[in-house]
């Protein structure tokens, strides 16, 4: 069977195609071209302000939570998922410009027959954990509570989501602009930035389901068969080779599989803040390259050609996944961000300005291609001098 096949056969799709089909002619808000959809100021009615919320998961990543919790006893665990809940929010709503005076609300559902009370306390009060933290870098994120549900007939384990909520001034948002010319900067989604402390995979939030299947093995669904869904073929349930603990090395160093695979979402909110309070007027697009990853920006451009062709080399976690799952690069670039999970379209001037500011918070950007113009839209990948990949 193809990789394409055995992606769709465990559930997922990094195209969401359906979705996309779903919401067709709907409307896309007031600035149509936003990485989010923004609204009227339907709180206030002040035309010069709108209105932005949005929602989403931790995704599958949870499962990985709860094997990894039940195999080593560590609660820690649960609080990566919770920045990785919260993350998938801020930072979509940090494209558009949004960075401060955020309403955070969760929704939880469990099984507890499974998750423990103990864990539902850990995820509630790392929430707060984590808007204390983004309040030190003048990012306000305000906790409104939100529902924990028991939920067993319907989550095998646990399902961790939040919704955020924003007002904002007009002249604040940035509407996607890509134009020929631009250069693209990418920011590491991997290594240490000044608000983390250890080391980030870069793994993200999007495509665990198929990295939890290609790189953990047979074991993981004997010993926990409440981590996959029953209708997913045994032919492509956890069909690589390791266990959490293992260690594998790479250039040298070593890491565990849980550290890889467990990684925190990375939040951008801090470089972001700082970015459109002193950038604003020189940025044609910011892409957070979530769910088409490295495809994502083809969502909000026309008439240019995309040319990535000095990518950051491929992180440790991604090349793990491909070892063990011979995933053909073309599906990874549109299931794992690879490298990095955040880029701006702007001018060479400002480029340079982004970069040396990325170093304040010891996070490693870099030109990382250019804007071509061209009929319609397509996108080049060059993962090597002899590999181009074309979307």
């Amino acid at each position: 069977m193809t990789e394409k096949t055995k992606y769709e056969l465990r559930g997922v799709s990094a195209a969401k195609t359906e979705v996309h089909e779903a919401i067709k002619g709907l409307s896309k808000g007031i600035f149509p071209n936003a990485f989010c959809k923004v609204l009227p100021d339907i709180v206030g009615g002040d035309d010069a302000y709108c209105n932005i919320m949005h929602a989403d998961t931790a995704g599958t990543k949870t499962s990985l939570a709860y094997m990894c919790w039940k195999e080593t006893g560590n609660v820690e665990v649960w609080k990566g998922i919770v920045q990785d809940a919260i993350v998938m929010n801020v930072d979509d709503m940090a494209c558009v410009g949004c960075t401060d005076n955020i309403v955070l609300s969760s929704t939880i559902g469990r099984n507890k027959n499974l998750i423990t009370g103990e864990v539902i306390k850990t995820i509630i009060r790392e929430a707060n954990a984590f808007c204390e933290r983004m309040q030190a870098y003048g990012v306000g994120i305000h906790p409104a509570g939100g529902e924990t549900a028991d939920v067993g007939d319907i989550v095998r384990s646990i399902d961790v989501g939040y919704t955020t909520f924003a007002r904002i001034k007009k002249d604040r948002v940035l509407e996607n602009n890509i134009q020929a010319g631009n250069v693209i900067v990418g920011f590491a989604s991997y290594g240490q930035a000044t608000y983390e402390t250890k080391y980030n995979s870069g793994i993200g939030s999007n495509g665990l389901t198929s990295a939890r299947h290609d790189v953990l093995s047979s074991y993981h669904a004997e010993a926990y068969p409440d981590s996959f869904n029953p209708l997913t073929p045994s032919s492509v349930r956890y069909t690589g080779s390791k266990k959490f603990t293992d260690v594998v090395t790479f250039d040298g160093v070593d890491y565990t599989v849980a550290d890889l695979l467990l990684s925190p979402t990375r939040t951008y909110l801090p470089l972001l803040k700082r970015v459109f309070d002193e950038y604003l007027g020189s940025l044609n697009g910011v892409i957070h390259c979530t769910g088409g990853a490295q495809t994502k920006v083809l969502h909000f451009a026309d008439n240019v050609h995309i040319i990535k062709d000095n990518l950051f080399p491929m992180p440790p976690v991604f090349q793990l996944i491909q070892q063990e799952s011979g995933t053909d690069l073309k599906e990874m670039y549109e299931v794992f961000n690879m490298g990095h999970r955040l880029e701006i379209y702007t001018n060479q001037e400002t480029a340079s300005a982004l970069i040396a500011l990325a170093k304040e918070f010891n996070i490693e950007a870099q030109v990382i291609g250019r804007v071509e113009a061209a009929e319609g839209k397509k996108l080049t990948i060059q993962h090597s001098p002899e590999e181009a990949i074309l979307f």
